[in-house]
């Protein structure tokens, strides 16, 4: 049995990500507008990239958990014990897990901030980042063979990121304007 994991699995599976979205961006720029066209494609591509980093076992070697083996309930220990972190970057694992949901939060508002009903769609969206590292922290829980944690924490700091983020998409939306007509491209 093969297993997929690790930092190379993360890199390259966002890296497909990639290749497969900027063909979206390219497309929904013709009829959206280059800042919301672009913004759904990274929009979606941050949401690849966080499903990567965080369902993904951390190395390719985890072998086999069995479930008897994996915690019962999740870590209610607020801001317990973070390992250093573990990839490419440096810093704490609660900083990674911060920064993880940052360009979420921010596409998010970019790619709704050309409708008026983007008002109720941003903060409907910020939800949904909610509910998103919630639902990773209980498949961490039930899917003992990807060797993670489920920790209230990670919920935190991912929430903390969306909200970081959804603020910076507030600015920029502010000076990028989306909602107003540009020039048509091709």
């Amino acid at each position: 049995m093969e297993v997929t994991g690790g930092v190379g699995s993360m890199v390259l599976g966002s890296l497909a990500a990639g290749v497969v979205l900027v063909p979206l961006g390219l497309l929904l720029r013709r009829s959206l507008g280059w800042v919301t066209g672009w913004s759904i494609a990274c929009l979606l591509w941050s949401l690849v990239v966080i499903a990567l980093v965080t369902l993904l076992p951390t190395s390719a070697d985890v072998g086999v958990v069995a479930a008897e083996d994996r915690l019962p309930t999740c870590s209610m220990d607020y801001g317990g014990p973070a390992p250093d972190g573990f990839w490419i970057f440096s810093g704490t694992q609660r900083t990674l897990n911060t920064l993880l949901f940052v360009p979420a939060g921010a596409f998010l508002v970019l790619a709704v901030a050309r409708w008026r009903a983007g008002v109720v769609l941003a903060p409907l969206g910020l939800l949904g980042l909610a509910a998103l590292s919630a639902t990773i922290e209980r498949t961490q829980l039930e899917l003992a063979r990807i060797d993670r944690a489920c920790d209230v924490t990670d919920v935190v700091d991912n929430v903390t990121g969306a909200v970081v983020g959804f603020a910076i998409g507030l600015v920029l939306a502010l000076v990028l304007r989306p909602w107003r007509p540009g020039p048509r491209l091709g």
